[in-house]
């Protein structure tokens, strides 16, 4: 049933995405449009609140119950940021506004790019890890909570990854296409 829930949500997500934006550039509703972008969460919650209910009626922690964190980690993290995407981009195709901004491709404003691409990641991930651990808690000693414990392992890999790529574009910027025929320009003799 979890596994139903979440694959519901996520089609939900899209669904509800597509309806306010529909709204907010098809039928020239901007309001009515960012109310049902605003109703998002609620999906978020619906599936916390049926997770809470299925451990609290008996169920054996599983790989489904710590998907569930995961997936509720991500939309908190990720969230905001794709239907920000996703928003710039019909309003570019179908309503005539600007291009979405693409992130920048060398030097320090590409690290910079990554750093808040990794705290969004890290964010998410922490926010499953909160959950995680409420939901063993809430299972309490006397259960199996193995399965949470390996997604919260599975978590922390996450904000390694994350931190580690973020690190490297700030140690060895990519440069521009300019800079790397500088720097393989020998100079001549002084003349």
């Amino acid at each position: 049933m979890i596994v139903t829930l979440i694959v519901l949500c996520e089609i939900a997500f899209w669904v509800l995405l597509a309806a306010g934006l529909a709204l907010r550039y098809a039928a020239k509703m901007p309001r009515l449009g960012a109310a049902v972008l605003l109703c998002e969460p609620l999906l978020e919650v619906v599936l916390l609140v049926v997770t809470a209910i299925d451990l609290k009626n008996g169920a054996d922690p599983d790989w489904k119950h710590g998907l569930a964190a995961v997936y509720i980690g991500f939309t908190v993290g990720l969230g905001h940021s794709t239907i920000k995407w996703v928003d710039a981009w019909v309003a570019h195709r179908f309503a005539g506004g600007p291009p979405p901004v693409k992130p920048p491709k060398y030097g320090m404003a590409r690290a910079a790019h990554e750093w808040r691409t990794a705290g969004r990641w890290t964010v998410a991930a922490v926010t499953a890890l909160a959950l995680l651990q409420a939901a063993v808690w809430y299972v309490g000693g006397d259960g199996d909570t193995a399965s949470l414990r390996a997604w919260q392992e599975k978590m922390l890999f996450v904000i390694g990854i994350n931190l580690v790529i973020a690190v490297s574009y700030t140690l060895f910027p990519k440069r521009g296409p300019g800079r790397e025929r500088e720097a393989k320009r020998v100079p001549g003799p002084p003349g």
